[in-house]
């Protein structure tokens, strides 16, 4: 068995060109449901999931394939050894919202391309988009065997987890809801891919350009309203530029168009961290959204980042040091930003910062790269999704061994002058 199949590459092929025929009515429906602007929905949503598709066209083949395990020895004479990828069998899907579009595309395009039957619960708080984007899917010759899915129900998403047996779940969410759903798989043993919330830090190195930084910082707090997963929740600045960054924040900030609030318990609980940070000596760089607060201590709430809105946490820092111990201190790390004007001497900060994803010089625009995993570490989930490691999430290796017929080891008793020749080779071979 190949994967993918032709005739799933097929689909992929007619999903992307039906859903490039519809941009309009998807951006449309987006702009009703979750209130985001066409051109945002176009940029963040769309184009990510019809560049996807195009990569899975090009590449799914070639990852998937059968490849034969390299290395030769005397005591496989005879033997070949293959690995295969099969389809894991029965994915769900527990959509989410805040790229409705981009999100469950990709990951519908990837467990389809495995060959797996799929069961999708789409988002409460998209349901109309996320309906439209499966219904698109049948209509390119997905059927009902393959791919269906449940009511947009909150509740569905537990129902479906205990009423019904899965060989993968795939979860993106909320780091409170991962737990959930990661204890009720526990109990058949169910594997899952949780991808879940994020609340990084962007380090604005001595050397760095304030200016860029500022730019790219403000861009990736303020997409999608600052539900963004992978959007920094604090900047810890270093001395040496801290005061010309915050120049340049409070610049663009200026210049930043209005951006829509959250939803009002969001933002009540988002003034609330606020004050609680003013309190503390932290004060505001610009009224309105989003929220930046300078000087803001590491260990108060508001720095911690755990918020799904657009907020920023302005941290001072007197070496590169106290930036890592800061940063470390944040126990859900997605995709970690690190400005400086030299990205190659400062290479080697990727390894010591734990986190899943490392961008210099950027915010969130690099990470839509189709060839790219995404996964979390510690309480931002576990499993990876897209890219190449994500095909190999939603499919398992069979190991394939062949051996001659008559080219072949020995298996009967062997005299003793066989056994210390043996030996003596062994010595020889592995001793050396």
């Amino acid at each position: 068995m190949k994967l993918p199949a032709a005739a799933d590459l097929d689909w992929i092929r007619k999903f992307r060109r039906a859903l490039a025929r519809r941009i309009d009515p998807f951006c449309a429906l987006v702009s009703e449901e979750l209130g985001k602007p066409a051109f945002e929905t176009l940029t963040s949503d769309l184009i990510p999931l019809l560049e996807a598709c195009r990569w899975h066209e090009r590449h799914a083949r070639r990852v998937l394939a059968p490849r034969r395990l390299l290395g030769s020895s005397l005591w496989r004479l005879g033997q070949s050894h293959f690995v295969m990828r099969v389809p894991v069998g029965r994915v769900a899907i527990l959509a989410t919202w805040n790229y409705p579009i981009q999100l469950l595309g990709v990951q519908l395009v990837q467990a389809l391309a495995g060959g797996n039957h799929v069961t999708v619960k789409p988002s409460e708080r998209a349901p109309r988009t996320q309906q439209s984007l499966l219904e698109l899917a049948r209509e390119c010759g997905m059927n009902e065997q393959r791919l269906r899915w449940t009511s947009a129900e909150r509740a569905e998403g537990e129902r479906l987890l205990v009423r019904e047996h899965f060989d993968h779940v795939v979860f993106t969410g909320s780091t409170e809801v991962g737990r959930i759903v990661a204890a009720t798989l526990a109990r058949t043993l169910t594997p899952s891919t949780l991808e879940l919330s994020g609340a990084d830090s962007a380090l604005v190195l001595g050397d760095a350009d304030p200016d860029l930084a500022a730019a790219s910082i403000l861009y990736g707090v303020a997409l999608s309203a600052g539900q963004t997963c992978m959007a920094p929740r604090r900047a810890i600045v270093h001395a040496r530029v801290y005061d010309s960054f915050l120049r340049a924040l409070h610049k663009h900030a200026r210049r930043q168009r209005p951006v829509a609030k959250v939803c009002s318990a969001e933002a009540v609980r988002l003034e609330h961290l606020a004050r609680e940070a003013e309190r503390a000596g932290a004060r505001r760089i610009e009224s309105g959204w989003p929220l930046i607060l300078a000087d803001c201590a590491c260990d108060c709430a508001f720095a911690a980042g755990r918020h799904f809105g657009p907020a920023l946490a302005v941290i001072r820092a007197d070496t590169d040091a106290h930036m890592l111990e800061m940063h470390r201190s944040c126990t859900q790390r997605l995709a970690t930003s690190v400005f400086t004007r030299d990205p190659v001497s400062a290479a080697p900060l990727a390894a010591e910062l734990g986190s899943g994803i490392v961008t210099f010089n950027d915010c969130v625009v690099p990470t839509a790269h189709p060839a790219l995993g995404i996964g979390g570490v510690g309480e931002s989930g576990w499993g990876i999704t897209r890219g190449e490691a994500g095909l190999f999430a939603l499919t398992r290796p069979v190991y394939v061994l062949r051996t001659h017929a008559r080219l072949r080891l020995p298996t009967d008793r062997s005299d003793q002058g066989t056994q210390r020749r043996v030996a003596a080779f062994t010595r020889w071979r592995y001793g050396r």
